[in-house]
């Protein structure tokens, strides 16, 4: 009698998935940061360093540079940030519904965004344009503290000064091992994927680089709490039977 080969797990672990998911997130940061930057008067929703040295530069007397908007960017950014993290505080360690709340949160803002670029000229006041660009910072700011709870090492979804640094310094060149080096470049080169996809999405209209970074968030919630669940399920399967053997 032949044995029956054991079914291996075709499913992904969930670290290595949270990995895509956080990796999807920052190619979404980067079409978010060149729709604000190049469509809403130079602007970072997603990048607040950006912001920083725009700010400082401006107050020096810096020409033609944008004060308001920047400013208003990094207020709401924090505060997005805030209200994520005071949800997500009484949550479990990684993925949870809290989780799931907070992403579903970003990718219903961005989709009434979208709407709203879609059918009023944000151009045609400066209220307007910092509405805008303050709901998007809003957004960003609650994705990166999500991203920020969830623990993926070296990737952050909004930010990626830090993750090459660790490439370059960590490097076999400077005498390291290269530890993350696959995850590191990859947030690098996605951010700047994202950019060039932001960017083109503006020779159509504002309105559709918010769309498809609606859509990607919606996608990364969905996946992530699909997964969650599937995980609880499971979990609860293995207790149960673990209790019945006792």
């Amino acid at each position: 009698m032949t044995k029956k080969k054991a079914k291996k797990n075709p499913r992904v672990a969930t670290d290595r998935l949270h990995l895509w998911l956080m990796l999807v997130l920052t190619f979404s940061t980067g079409v978010i940061d060149a729709v604000g930057y190049l469509g809403l008067d130079r602007v970072f929703t997603g990048n607040m360093t950006g912001n920083v040295v725009l700010l400082g530069m401006a107050f020096a007397g810096g020409a033609d540079l944008p004060i308001l908007r920047p400013a208003l960017a990094l207020v709401f950014f924090m505060v997005g940030a805030a209200l994520a993290g005071r949800v997500l505080r009484k949550g479990p360690e990684g993925w949870s519904g809290r989780t799931s709340s907070t992403l579903l949160t970003v990718t219903l803002g961005l989709t009434a965004l979208a709407v709203y670029v879609a059918l009023v000229d944000v151009h045609a006041a400066e209220i307007l344009g910092s509405i805008t660009t303050s709901v998007l910072a809003t957004a960003m700011g609650i994705q990166a503290a999500t991203a920020k709870r969830l623990k993926v090492a070296e990737i952050t979804t909004v930010v990626v000064t830090s993750t090459i640094t660790g490439l370059a310094s960590d490097s076999r060149l400077a005498g390291g091992r290269s530890p993350f080096w696959a995850r590191r470049f990859s947030a690098i080169a996605l951010i700047m994927a994202g950019a060039v996809v932001g960017a083109l999405t503006l020779k159509v209209d504002l309105w559709l680089g918010i769309a498809v970074s609606a859509l990607l968030s919606g996608v990364v919630t969905l996946a992530g709490h699909l997964r969650h669940r599937a995980d609880r399920r499971s979990a609860t399967a293995e207790n149960a039977k673990e209790t019945a053997l006792r």
